[in-house]
């Protein structure tokens, strides 16, 4: 009896403990809050459909605002005499880098650049850089290569310095840091597409909208780290500084910006990424070079075409990355054999100089500026045939284990459309809580009500269900990118063998552009939903692997080792000490899955993912911007919706974050 009596307390002090835990408290309240709302709300909106009384049309006023812009676009005060010079300088820039590199020719280009990478990066990448323009001479687009090197300097010229000034200011005030967080927190979750629409609109198709959306697409990576540069220097350096009697300016150029140089050139690589995988995607709204000829190929279902246009894109990632990758790591810490070489400093970029210079006039004087076409091997047939074969022998009746073809029609019936039936067949009200739910319990109220808000947002628009479609794709991706992606991040933070084999393939993965994914999955997949998510897993994979297996290594040894000396397996380190340890890694490895999946699940409207990404697609192409903009706001809206309910609170106040991961 007393053993039972001295129970009930003890009982009951577990039970207030588990009360006591703040995600517990939290479920306990919003249980509350759904016993009185949910009876309430059945009552009123018993159907799973959003009611059309809480929709607004807003078709009439965006077609009236779209009509209003062409017919004023070359007439208005607004436009004659800010946009159109904005618009002017803007195709000006490009048109003068193109036409530099067109100068310059083949060899000076090529030589141009391998000397940069080898200032910058060594003689390795200069041979990487020497083969990889090599080859888009190779594959005959030369000219498609030039074209989006120039765009690239233009739109990565402009990112880095409208990021500057804004990191700046932000890094330099608390006040206006605290405004442009948020805003820098929404336009990195932003899906690509959703900045098409608004630049496309005021400056219509062509290059100065491509460009526009590229900067604004690529400039809050650079001001995020400029400010975390800049709000993270040495406190004792800066007190010794103004210890001497400098003023704020001296302070800035002496102290800050050079302590702040590493993050800078990380914000100056991740800007670079970035627009060069908008400078593909922006080739929709008249972007032209490489991404414009992936582009038509895709509408074609040319994989030959896809493919050569593509290689090149991701030559020219690899390239830019490892180099501004490199002069990252190498800034501040001079080497021996450069402190020994008498090219160094002013005197290497000189030579550098005059050796491009000299190639190129060499070249023009002897009539060899275009790529001769008797260096292109032509691999679209090949390639065409390669796909035919797939399609002939693996697209589908594969003996066992069924083609691939019949794996995405399994995914799609199986997988796809539960989903979306049981999502679209939930209470409207019932999402809006279980998202609150969520985001609620890994964050904050004001994280909880902009989710719920964006939501709602969603509902509003008119666009309910095919938003439920579009998330439906998201959560089956996610599901399988965290299920691969947990598993070979375990395997590889337990193996420094595997480890060093998928780096670089990582290393490619991670620097192609969302438009590449698409080429492989519509040679091995068709044209439907299942692609798209394809497409989704293998563009976010890279990135949960690494972020999962450096969380897993960064565990505290002392952790490791107690955990080992009372006798735990190494499955049981796993379970017990790793994974509870590497949380935040973890959970930050799911917030960049979603992001990434849902960049591409809308790009997959191309390959017939369908639903939102159609309503933007089919804006674009057919000139119905209204259509198009609600479907690019409900993308908006969704994107917040997912950031918020997989990121922790304590992450956004931290990180400077990049929408690729690690």
């Amino acid at each position: 009896m007393a053993t039972a009596t001295a129970s009930g307390p003890m009982r009951l002090t577990g039970i207030g403990a588990l009360l006591r835990h703040r995600a517990v408290g939290k479920l306990v309240l919003l249980a509350v809050a759904a016993a009185v709302l949910v009876p309430i709300a059945n009552a009123r909106w018993a159907s799973g459909a959003w009611p059309d009384a809480l929709t607004v049309d807003l078709t009439s006023p965006l077609g009236r605002a779209s009509d209003w812009i062409i017919d004023n676009r070359d007439s208005h005060w607004l436009f004659t005499y800010f946009l159109g010079h904005i618009s002017n300088a803007i195709v000006i820039s490009v048109r003068a880098v193109y036409l530099v590199l067109l100068a310059g020719g083949w060899a000076g280009v090529v030589a141009g650049a391998a000397l940069v990478a080898w200032r910058v990066a060594g003689v390795r990448l200069a041979v990487l850089t020497v083969a990889s323009f090599g080859v888009c001479g190779l594959l005959g687009m030369w000219v498609p290569t030039m074209q989006t090197l120039a765009l690239m300097v233009v739109a990565v010229i402009a990112a880095v310095v409208l990021g500057m000034l804004m990191g700046l200011a932000a890094g330099l005030s608390d006040r206006i840091f605290r405004v442009m967080r948020p805003v820098l927190d929404t336009m990195q979750v932003l899906p690509a597409f959703s900045y098409l629409l608004p630049v496309a609109l005021i400056f219509g198709v062509g290059v100065p909208a491509a460009v526009l959306a590229t900067v604004v697409y690529a400039a809050p990576p650079m001001a995020r780290l400029t400010a975390l540069g800049l709000r993270g220097a040495d406190s004792g350096v800066l007190e010794a500084v103004t210890s001497l009697g400098t003023t704020a300016r001296q302070r800035l150029f002496s102290a800050r910006l050079p302590l702040a140089r590493k993050e800078l050139l990380l914000g100056l690589n991740q800007t670079i990424m970035m627009a060069l995988s908008m400078a593909v995607i922006a080739s929709m709204i008249g972007g032209a070079g490489l991404g414009d000829r992936v582009y038509q190929a895709l509408g074609t279902v040319d994989v030959g075409a896809a493919l050569a246009a593509g290689i090149p894109i991701v030559l020219l990632a690899v390239v830019l990355d490892r180099v501004t990758g490199a002069a990252g790591e190498r800034l501040g810490a001079n080497a021996q054999g450069e402190a020994l070489s008498p090219l160094r400093g002013w005197r290497g970029w000189s030579v550098a100089a005059v050796v491009t210079v000299a190639v190129a006039l060499v070249a023009r004087f002897a009539g060899r500026l275009e790529w001769p076409t008797s260096w292109t091997v032509d691999i679209v047939e090949p390639v065409n045939t390669a796909k035919d074969w797939m399609v002939d022998h693996l697209y589908t009746g594969v003996p066992v284990v069924g083609g691939t073809a019949d794996w995405a029609a399994h995914f799609t019936t199986w997988v796809l459309d539960p989903v979306r039936d049981g999502l679209q067949d939930l209470p409207w009200w019932s999402v809006l809580l279980v998202v609150a739910a969520l985001a609620w319990t890994i964050g904050t109220w004001q994280t909880a009500l902009t989710a719920v808000l964006a939501m709602a947002g969603i509902g509003v628009l008119g666009v309910w269900d095919k938003s439920l479609d579009t998330l439906a794709q998201v959560l089956a991706a996610v599901a399988v990118t965290v299920v691969l992606g947990f598993a070979i991040g375990i395997a590889t933070a337990r193996s420094t063998r595997l480890e060093r084999l998928l780096r670089p393939v990582l290393d490619v993965f991670q620097t192609m552009p969302q438009f590449v994914y698409l080429i492989p999955v519509v040679a091995l997949f068709g044209i439907g939903r299942a692609p798209a998510v394809a497409a989704a897993v293998i563009y976010a994979l890279p990135a949960v692997i690494r972020i999962t297996t450096q969380g897993l290594r960064q565990v505290d040894g002392a952790a490791m080792e107690a955990s080992h000396s009372l006798g735990a397996t190494s499955w049981q380190q796993l379970r017990q000490v790793q994974l509870p340890l590497a949380r935040p890694a973890l959970l930050l490895a799911l917030n960049q899955a979603v992001v990434l999946v849902l960049a591409v699940v809308v790009i997959g409207a191309l390959v017939g993912g369908g639903a939102l990404g159609y309503d933007v697609v089919f804006g674009i192409a057919q000139g119905d911007l209204a259509t198009g903009m609600v479907g690019g706001v409900a993308i908006v809206c969704l994107g917040l919706m997912l950031d918020r309910v997989t990121q922790p609170t304590t992450r956004r106040d931290h990180g400077a974050g990049t929408k690729k991961g690690a």
